[in-house]
């Protein structure tokens, strides 16, 4: 095997591809990046047996061939190597010689053929999406999926796309965040609905792979896996199995209390009291909505923090408390300039949500408070 390619194109492909390198891999070849030439171009190729990342970068191929490579030090290599031309070479005894201006360096691979299969889903039926807006989605649904949860499904992102909308869930048990897109969708012939649960790490990776640009992303699913073409990038991962929590039933059909409230200035408050909140037992801030004014408030064996906010106030005077992280990831998350808070009693579930449209929907639980 010989080629030539960019050093810097190499990098981002192979900054890319080990996205998929499992932190404890079960066979010694899942610690490597599957290095195969095509036409014009290599492949760069990692899996840890349930996500799976190829991808292409551009190569003048003098001859043909593959090798398994060390994933995190074929990466270092390359991150080091000067801006140019990188050439690789290897010989008989699978040893890659890489030279790149007055670098050089040698790294020994091993045979890939035993390297698995990345499933091919292109048969199936291609979902286009848009690339920027979905990366947004996803950066604002992932801080509310369960990392470690007795219910696999709830570590996954739930996708729901029907012919006029895309849908992005995450739950984690205390908070949901949910994602709406209304564009055209054309589904499989036959199917009002297409879901997908896929796991909250793939997510998050998968919008590091996507770009700021106005592209498409294709999806293709079957069941129980989900290909997605980003660029030059093929991701293909397990979809998780089972029930998705009805999340439609947890969302109230009315409210009591609406508060609508200058975002940036919300943020800024709870930010204030949760420094005093982090010295508790309990990690809390309170909140009491009365006369067109917030009251946000925390205290500690250390001291107390006090905020007032001008708000408008609809329906009845409320006093809630909540877990001060928990609603600062979901302000946060708000890009608005206003956001309204939908509250019935101190016991049941606030939900954040623009002043006008559907774009977004937070829910936080309360904490239950004794005075």
């Amino acid at each position: 095997m010989k080629f030539e390619c960019s050093a810097q194109e190499m990098m981002i492909g192979l900054v890319n591809a080990t996205r998929a390198l499992g932190a404890r891999p079960a066979m010694q070849i899942l610690e490597g990046v599957l290095v195969k030439t095509g036409e014009n171009e290599i492949f760069l190729t990692c899996t840890d047996g349930s996500l799976g990342i190829r991808t292409r970068v551009k190569a003048t191929i003098h001859q043909p061939g593959s090798v398994v490579l060390p994933g995190k030090l074929m990466t270092e290599i390359v991150r080091k190597l000067p801006e140019g031309v990188v050439s690789f070479q290897m010989n008989e005894k699978m040893v890659v010689v890489i030279k790149c201006c007055q670098s050089r360096s040698t790294i020994t691979g091993i045979s890939s053929t035993d390297f698995p299969e990345m499933k091919d889903l292109l048969s199936t039926h291609g979902l286009h999406l848009p690339q920027k807006r979905l990366k947004e989605m996803i950066s604002k649904v992932v801080f509310a999926i369960a990392v470690q949860e007795s219910r696999q499904a709830l570590t996954g992102c739930l996708v729901e796309i029907t012919s006029t909308e895309l849908r992005l869930v995450g739950l984690d048990g205390f908070r949901l965040a949910l994602q709406r897109l209304h564009d055209q969708f054309v589904l499989p012939e036959g199917k009002d609905m297409v879901t997908a649960i896929v796991p909250g790490h793939v997510m998050s990776e998968m919008s590091r792979i996507m770009s700021d640009e106005e592209e498409m992303v294709t999806f293709h699913l079957d069941g129980t896996h989900l290909m997605a073409l980003i660029g030059n990038t093929t991701l293909v991962t397990t979809l998780l199995a089972g029930e998705y929590i009805n999340y439609r039933q947890i969302l109230p059909a009315a409210w009591l209390t609406r508060v609508t409230v200058k975002k940036q200035d919300l943020q800024d408050a709870i930010e204030r009291a949760s420094l005093m909140a982090k010295e508790g037992k309990n990690n809390l801030i309170r909140m009491n909505a009365s006369n067109d004014r917030l009251r946000i408030t925390s205290m500690s064996e250390l001291g107390d923090v006090l905020e007032e906010l001008d708000i408008h106030l609809e329906g009845e005077d409320i006093d809630i408390a909540f877990n001060a992280r928990y609603i600062s990831d979901v302000i946060k998350n708000v890009d608005d300039e206003c956001c309204t808070l939908s509250m019935n009693t101190n016991v049941s579930p606030c939900v954040v949500c623009p002043v006008e449209g559907d774009e977004y929907l937070y829910l936080v639980l309360p904490v239950r408070v004794y005075n």
